[in-house]
């Protein structure tokens, strides 16, 4: 009889303790409001501000409803105009190219290289060619590209960085940690990432002029001082009256839940990578499967895994992989497919771009990416057996294949 996963790939661990409790005495106080705080209470929102500034090294955090939206005002508030270009790898997922249709910015897509990461020699090319001033980066599945590189390029060409990180929260490159290498940082607090809300954001900046009308664009009114890390009020002189309200807040609620966890990323993160390291290893040794290599200077967090079995070329035959795979229990993802399914799109298929460009190293690289979400709730028992399977699976069809 053939071994069945049975875990949910979509399960996430419970919430601490510490949150749910916290949360209650918010929903029995009724001050869920960031703004609706006693003389001398600092708000749930805010505290939360000030941890995780404190976390990343940096002077500002501003607690947003998801990480599309902090995307959004990101831009925003870093100058962008209607009209604007802005660069973005064009391995993603459908927010980001939102975000920047959202702040009236035009996506330019960047090519990917082997492993998952923006391809420097196109994006160099593409800086030149588009006259961008903005690079929303995205740290697509969790795979950061040489930031030292990416720095000197933003540099040389005077193009504003703005870092998507919602798949490297605890993650670092040389030792400097993601999302403190932009401008301006946007990290995702939704259910399937590194600390869970269900849905919410983190802004992070060293610039005080970008907090100041991010903070105002998202919804503070004249109320500002109230966040838990704010520049000088004289930062806000012009800033309070020139930027719209956009009105994309964190409510306390969320803030109390991810106060609870942010103490246990760290740990977390080993647990993840530990997961990792071991489904790493054995579909590396699956004849025919491909693995993206890690570099020596990328401390990453495993919360997924990506692979490319070369032997499955025709989109049918991998289409009747993953479907194998799936009815033994193991969810795969294909970012290859024309047909966008639950998260997962290829950049081609976000047709209100208009005419998507030909990025013909892009389009072969993900023609047979698939992807797997590495959620905490597994053990490494767990990825022996999805390995075993994969493993069987793709024997199966390479042999139906070529017979």
């Amino acid at each position: 009889m053939l071994n069945v996963f049975t875990k949910p790939f979509t399960r996430q661990e419970a919430i601490p303790e510490a949150g749910i409790e916290r949360a209650v005495e918010i929903m029995r106080s009724g001050k869920l409001h960031r703004y609706n705080t006693d003389e001398g209470e600092t708000a749930e929102s805010a505290l939360l501000e000030q941890d995780f500034a404190s976390y990343l090294g940096v002077p500002y955090c501003l607690a947003c409803a998801s990480g599309g939206y902090a995307l959004h005002i990101a831009l925003k508030a870093a100058g962008l105009q209607p009209g604007d270009k802005v660069l973005t790898n064009a391995f993603t997922l459908a927010p980001v190219p939102g975000a920047i249709n959202n702040a009236g910015g035009v996506p330019v897509l960047v090519e990917i290289d082997a492993n998952y990461c923006v391809d420097l020699a196109h994006l160099k090319a593409m800086m030149i060619s588009s006259g961008s001033r903005f690079f929303m980066m995205s740290h697509m599945r969790g795979h950061l590209a040489d930031m030292d590189a990416v720095v000197d390029l933003c540099k040389q060409h005077e193009v504003i960085l703005i870092e998507d990180c919602a798949h490297t929260m605890g993650a670092s490159w040389n030792g400097k940690k993601s999302g403190t290498f932009g401008d301006v940082s946007c990290f995702s607090t939704q259910t399937y990432k590194h600390i869970n809300s269900g849905e919410g954001g983190l802004l992070t900046t060293q610039d005080e002029n970008i907090i100041a009308r991010a903070i105002m664009h998202s919804g503070s009114y004249m109320l500002y001082q109230r966040h838990g890390t704010v520049p000088q009020e004289e930062t806000f002189k012009d800033i309070r009256l020139d930027t719209p309200n956009y009105s994309g807040r964190m409510d306390n609620l969320r803030a109390a839940i991810l106060r609870a966890q942010l103490p246990l990323l760290e740990e977390n993160c080993r647990r993840w990578n530990e997961l990792y390291e071991s489904a790493e290893s054995a579909l590396a040794d699956i004849p025919g499967i491909d693995v993206p290599l890690r570099p020596s200077k990328e401390v990453y967090v495993g919360s997924s895994i990506q692979f490319r079995p070369q032997a499955l070329t025709d989109p049918e035959h991998i289409t009747r992989f993953v479907k194998a795979c799936g009815a033994r229990g193991v969810e795969l993802k294909w970012f290859g497919s024309l047909d966008p399914q639950g998260f997962t799109s290829r950049y081609d298929s976000w047709r209100y771009l208009g005419d998507a460009p030909v990025l013909p190293q892009t389009l072969q690289i993900l023609a047979n990416t698939l992807d797997m979400r590495i959620p905490l709730t597994f053990h490494l028992q767990d990825m022996a057996l999805i390995a075993g399977i994969i493993a069987e699976e793709l024997a199966s069809t390479v042999a139906d294949t070529t017979n």
